[in-house]
Order: C-alpha cells, then structure tokens, then sequence
C-alpha cells in the first residue's frame, strides 16, 4: 500500500507550480520528496521525535536536478494552521483526514491557506473495501469482547472516509476535483506470503472492480468564483478587433454587386 501511494504522490506533485507546499500528517510518508517548491513544510499534530520528520531524498532516476533541500519540521494544529490567507500552493493530506479530531474543521482550514487555483491531493482509505469491512468487522468483535478482538487490521481512531462523501465535502467548499484513483484490492492480511498469493487481484480489480480498492487517490483544484485570466482577456480582445475588418469586406463585396 505504501509503495502504491508513494507512486501516485509522486506523479502529482513533480509538476506542480508554486513556491510554498505543506503536508499535513504522516510524517512517514514522503508525500513532497519529489517535489520542486522552494519552501516545503511536514507538519505533524503529534509530538513525534525530530528524526521521525526528516523526509528521505527522491530517487535520482526521478528527479535529476532536484536540489538537495529538506521540507521543514512543524508541530501545529491541524484545525488551526499558522499560515496567513491565501498562502500555499499545494497541500498533500496523506491518511489525515481519517485521523484527525475535526475532519471538516481540518479542510476548512486547507481551503483557507490554499491560494486561488492551488492544489490539493488527499489520499485515504476506502470503507467499501476488504479493508474497510475487516476494520468494521474488527470493531464490532472488539465491542463484544468475541476473539482477539483487540487486535485491528487499521488504527482504532481511523474514521474511513467514503470516495463520493469526500467529493462532496469538496464540492460544498469551492473544489473542483480533476481525477481519483483506487488501488490495492489484496485482502488484509500480515503474512508475505499470503499477501503474494494474491497478488493477482491488483491487477484484476483494477479493471473490473475498480471502486473496491483498499485506499483511493483524489486531487482537487481551489476555484474562486468571478476570477479571469489575463490571458483570455487578452485573446478576446483580439477577437474584437478582427470583426470590424470581415464586416468591411463584406460591405465591398455587397458594392461591386450593385455596380
């Protein structure tokens, strides 16, 4: 699962434009190690060790010319972020939302310090999953007390999130979410071995079940409403001022066929 999200955090950072990138959460999981921003931040709400919040470097087959810069370490409060308003063109929320004490709270305050047009990338896990009904079935017995119910597959405060529930979280804040993908359909299992065994249904359930995957890949874009582009002022200005000239031509063309 790591190795899969990993990829896909890696293909959607590596080209995004800004100069301020923050991820919140997971400090384990190098969600801006290919990324090209001058000024990265990994924020953690926990009071994890210094060492534990160091990202590894990005492969050199991957980015070549990545300078040697290390995201900044920073312990805050998630529901209360100490960026200014519109201060931050790419946030990667890796698992967060599923741990967090407010999850709405939590993306309120994302679309806050998110500039206009910037990026967002969340990754979480899916509830109609294998997972998703082992980690239900897990709680259920740990309520009852039946069986090793103590021990759960994912953490006991993760809250999974549901795909299409997150979207619409993200519509109701001004997001336009550009793409989503779902991966790793194993079943649940801790043993190597049988995890290889099944190795088989990733590349199943990608094509014929592909909304059952075990985690799910979201990317969103911030939209401000009454924002134009300079860009396509300009081009139609352009296009304004090449009417006049096809309306002259067809007055000449209506004189000679009087004359």
């Amino acid at each position: 699962m790591l190795e899969w999200e990993q990829a896909r955090l890696d293909e959607a950072v590596t080209d995004a434009f800004g100069f301020h990138a923050l991820q919140l959460g997971l400090p384990e999981l190098g969600g801006l190690r290919a990324n090209r921003m001058p000024k990265r931040w990994v924020a953690s709400d926990l009071l994890h060790p210094p060492q534990l919040l160091v990202l590894p470097p990005p492969p050199d087959a991957l980015l070549p010319t990545q300078p040697p810069h290390e995201p900044v370490a920073l312990h805050c409060d998630f529901e209360a972020l100490p960026f200014p308003d519109a201060s931050i063109d790419l946030v990667v929320l890796p698992h967060t939302l599923e741990l967090a004490r407010d999850a709405h709270q939590t993306l309120r305050e994302v679309e806050r310090v998110l500039v206009p047009e910037g990026r967002l990338v969340i990754v979480g896990f899916n509830p109609a999953s294998l997972w998703g009904l082992r980690q239900r079935a897990g709680r259920m017995r740990r309520g009852l007390g039946v069986g090793r119910a103590q021990r759960l597959y994912l953490p006991l405060s993760c809250e999974c999130i549901g795909y299409w529930r997150l979207r619409d979280w993200l519509r109701l804040l001004a997001f336009e979410v550009e793409g989503g993908r779902f991966g790793c359909w194993r079943p649940p299992l801790h043993g190597g071995p049988w995890l290889d065994r099944f190795a088989w249904m990733d590349r199943v359930g990608e094509r014929w079940w592909p909304v059952l995957g075990a985690v799910y890949f979201l990317e969103a874009v911030k939209r401000v409403r009454g924002m134009r582009l300079v860009g396509l002022l300009r081009n139609e200005g352009r296009k304004a001022q090449a009417a006049p000239a096809v309306a002259a031509h067809r007055r000449r063309e209506t004189v000679e066929l009087e004359r």
